[in-house]
């Protein structure tokens, strides 16, 4: 049977309306007797608004705590999605990660998937029903609820593509696939229609918002092919698949924020512990980015230095392309920059402007 897996974020979800034109989409979808796994994101501002209810409560809430907490959120989401399928006369069934065989660590927070065990999903598609699934949850060995962290929900979609052995993963959102910039920066930014994993992995750990660094990484390395699309729109979105396309250049531009820091000490380890990604090591400092922290930057041994913002140009191989990264920077005069792999970058103190420059530089 063809599995397809259908990833709807908390923006494609966050009214009844909303929910409504989504039990549409899948009927759309199961119509030719495709089965479909259906993972949901929270409704709007939920988590947000949960997490300040717990420091109303507590100034730092324990961890389980508070997964216990915020996992509610998707649990709300895939009931209702489920109640509009089966108010339309299709066979649905809502599940949670644990009832769906996602198995993680003990990081309560920001807990990695150790493997995925998906007897009872599959059971019930073959008995023909739509399996509806909180996204961003699972279950520890030890039999605790836990979270997923930033971008939860498309690892837990693409975790389930992979042990269903999926035809593809569709990540739905309000945007029509992957740009070459962010549209409301560069307004000329065009569409891809195609991009490598490893290309999608370079752009998510540069800062793109459409995908999250963990989700391309298991597709990745697990042979899961990605579409993102728009939830509503009419548009082809893009297919993201192991081999890029053939090109000579840049194919697409993004922008981030980085927190310095001149670790000593265990420093590095804690800040990892607490949720940080290291993205550059120069020197003495580390550049982390803290977007996934839990809480505070934890007290440091070493020394904080600020933060940096940061332009990437990604491409197939386009950070191995120098005369092209050395004419960037000379036009952007910035205070550091360097390349490798898929990936070239910049400094920068005016973020957007030096999207857009660099944009229109390298990205026909």
């Amino acid at each position: 049977m063809k599995i397809v897996v259908q990833k709807y974020g908390g923006s494609s979800v966050s009214d009844l309306d909303k929910i409504h034109g989504v039990a549409e989409r899948i009927a759309a979808t199961v119509a030719d007797g495709t089965r479909v796994v259906v993972v949901v994101g929270v409704i709007g501002d939920t988590t947000n608004e949960l997490i300040a209810l717990a420091r109303q409560v507590s100034a730092s809430p324990d961890r389980r705590e508070l997964d216990m907490l915020i996992s509610v959120g998707e649990r709300i989401s895939m009931a209702l999605v489920a109640m509009a399928l089966r108010g339309r006369g299709l066979p649905a069934i809502s599940l949670t990660g644990s009832q769906s065989g996602i198995v993680t660590d003990t990081h309560h927070a920001d807990a990695r998937v150790l493997e995925v065990r998906p007897d009872r999903v599959r059971q019930h598609l073959e008995r023909g029903e739509i399996v509806v699934v909180a996204g961003f949850q699972g279950v520890s060995l030890d039999r605790e609820v836990t979270t997923l962290g930033r971008g939860g929900s498309d690892t837990t979609a693409v975790v389930l593509a992979a042990a269903l052995g999926a035809d593809h993963c569709e990540i739905c959102s309000d945007v029509d696939g992957v740009f070459s910039a962010d549209p409301r920066v560069v307004p000329d930014a065009r569409k891809l229609d195609a991009l490598g994993l490893d290309e999608a992995l370079a752009l998510s750990r540069a800062g793109a918002k459409v995908l999250f660094e963990d989700a391309v990484r298991y597709a990745r390395d697990h042979g899961v092919v990605l579409h993102a699309s728009s939830t509503f729109g009419p548009g082809s979105g893009t297919r993201i698949h192991t081999e890029a396309p053939a090109r000579t250049g840049a194919v697409a531009v993004t922008s981030d924020t980085l927190q310095r820091v001149e670790p000593a000490g265990d420093d590095v380890r804690r800040l990892v512990a607490a949720g940080a990604r290291v993205r550059r090591v120069l020197g003495h400092e580390v550049w982390l980015d803290v977007r996934n922290l839990h809480g505070t930057l934890p007290a440091l041994q070493g020394a904080e230095r600020g933060v940096v913002g940061v332009v990437s140009a990604v491409g197939s191989g386009f950070g191995e392309r120098a005369e092209a990264v050395y004419a960037v920077a000379g036009a952007l005069a910035p205070e550091r920059f360097g390349a490798s792999g898929d990936t070239a970058w910049w400094t920068t103190h005016r973020p957007a402007e030096d999207v857009r420059r660099v944009h229109d530089l390298l990205v026909t």
